[in-house]
């Protein structure tokens, strides 16, 4: 598969993105930590030179434990402060509002060189479609402040919003980059739900999830929560979702396009099990 997505509004994003990073003091970069390098956008990297910078990955509760342990320890190592969250739950939040402050001491430390106190820390919410940026910022805020949905685009303009005294977020929309040069990026991108719909045919997606999770010894989730038995390829697992599911058409053949969207609508509610699809470099 060769998924490629870059819808023009992303290009008027991205200049609204450049123009306001100008004032702001932290980038806060939102990845899905079920595939922490394929959903963060080399443009954001560039965006953020000169910035004091944080990635959270959302989304861990979906994520293998002992994966994303070592996802945050390999950006850690190269120089970024890294959080684990959900971002629907406010448990983690004492601790993320510290490690936000702790990601702009130098900034409050030459501000307060330069006798300028109490300012608050304005900090852009950047990432890809679909990543949670949103509902981060409402969790954070403690209401809806922020639009949310399941499908990439509900953001599409740039918005303050003001915390408190000491920290106002930027919710940016999310934007992708023009071209992605290794097709696995695009299709673990696609996996979980940061690209439209309309350009993926269901069954080719679906079976290519299945054979991803066959390649990295992740289909136990996958057999136990559709009762598959025994070696089966993926177009013939596909088949059984359909029968188990009662996806079929006249004659009873299975509807393999209904079975191919309730199998990723499964994978990204995380009901298959937490997987990663992604392993740390070497």
């Amino acid at each position: 598969m060769n998924i490629q997505w870059y819808p023009g509004h992303m290009t008027k994003a991205k200049r609204a993105m450049q123009e306001d990073v100008k004032a702001v003091d932290l980038i806060i970069e939102i990845v899905d930590a079920r595939a922490p390098m394929a959903t963060r956008n080399p443009d954001i990297e560039s965006l953020g030179q000169g910035k004091s910078r944080m990635i959270v990955m959302n989304k861990a509760d979906l994520a293998d434990e002992e994966a994303s342990a070592a996802w945050a320890r390999w950006f850690q190592s190269k120089g970024y402060t890294c959080f684990l969250m959900d971002a629907r739950s406010r448990k983690n939040l004492k601790q993320l509002m510290a490690s936000i402050d702790k990601a702009c001491s130098e900034k409050r430390e030459r501000d307060r060189k330069r006798g300028i106190l109490n300012r608050p820390v304005r900090a852009m919410v950047a990432g890809i479609p679909n990543v949670g940026k949103s509902t981060l910022i409402n969790t954070i805020a403690g209401k809806s402040t922020a639009k949310t949905g399941n499908k990439p685009g509900v953001t599409r303009g740039n918005q303050w919003i003001r915390l408190n005294k000491s920290v106002e977020l930027l919710d940016t929309p999310g934007i992708l980059w023009p071209k992605f040069e290794d097709p696995k990026v695009g299709e673990c991108i696609a996996f979980l739900g940061s690209i439209s719909e309309m350009i993926t045919i269901p069954e080719e997606l679906a079976t290519e999830l299945i054979r991803t999770l066959k390649e990295r010894n992740s289909c136990s989730g996958l057999e136990e929560r559709f009762g598959l038995e025994g070696e089966l390829t993926p177009s013939g697992i596909l088949d059984c979702i359909a029968e188990k599911r009662g996806c079929l058409g006249p004659g009873g053949e299975p509807n393999t396009e209904k079975a191919a969207g309730i199998l990723m609508n499964e994978f990204r509610a995380g009901m298959l099990g937490r997987i990663t699809l992604e392993d740390v470099p070497e």
